[in-house]
């Protein structure tokens, strides 16, 4: 099996990358576009010249060494890296997954690690478009977090997957496989064992991310109907 695992930033998709990198069957690779990305945009993310020495930056070179990878890979991905240009044609053999958090959630986080995040950033318009080239489950970070056994155990189950009760937990610190630009944005999941514990109500916003937040709940409601809960 071949997984592709779609999300946004601050989405818990580090977490559900490290629960799946505790099954043998899977190899990890953390955002493997982000330098060709960051090439294509020219954007100034942090730690930008140490992801660009370290990932490469032709998509489609990207895109060969996916497919030279092979079988048992698990790729964490983020949906707005996948530019218009870039090939996409190496996905239509992976199973899909898509990650989604209240964008509520998800702008407080983001602007806590880089400020003023726009649309883009964010990535939702992305998500949309990618679930519907690639359906597949859509889960949701808060489900995760209410009852990580529960909702795991689902997601398998809608792959085809067996469920391996060792994806609930792993060993704290940096992994093999974490993206170079990990210090920066990982510190939080490098200091847990697990998935965090449940998430309580949404945060305040001013009134810039109030306004970001207006623009994209629409798209998060659309993808929201399709994600696997515990009624489904």
């Amino acid at each position: 099996m071949k997984i592709a695992m779609w999300s946004g930033p601050r989405n818990l998709s580090t977490a559900l990358m490290y629960s799946f990198g505790k099954r043998s069957e899977f190899k990890i690779w953390d955002e493997p576009f982000y330098g060709a990305y960051l090439a294509a945009t020219g954007l100034d993310h942090p730690m930008r010249s140490e992801v660009m020495a370290a990932c490469p930056t032709d998509p489609q070179d990207v895109a060969d060494q996916i497919v030279a990878r092979g079988d048992g890979l698990f790729l964490k991905l983020m949906g707005f890296h996948m530019l218009d240009n870039f090939p996409l044609e190496w996905a239509e053999d992976f199973t899909h997954i898509h990650l989604l958090r209240h964008p509520a959630r998800v702008i407080a986080s983001y602007s806590a690690k880089r400020e003023k995040p726009t649309r883009a950033d964010i990535g939702f318009d992305a998500q949309l478009s990618l679930f519907r080239r690639f359906p597949g489950p859509v889960i949701s970070s808060f489900d995760i977090r209410q009852n990580p056994e529960g909702m795991l155990a689902k997601l398998c189950a809608a792959i085809d997957l067996p469920f391996d009760p060792s994806m609930l937990s792993w060993p704290t610190g940096p992994k093999s496989f974490d993206g170079v630009w990990a210090p920066h944005w990982y510190d939080a999941v490098h200091r847990s064992s697990g998935f965090a514990a449940a998430e309580g109500e949404l945060p305040e916003l001013n009134a810039d991310q109030a306004a970001l937040l207006a623009d994209v709940l629409p798209v998060y409601r659309e993808m929201a109907k399709a994600k696997l809960n515990s009624d489904n």
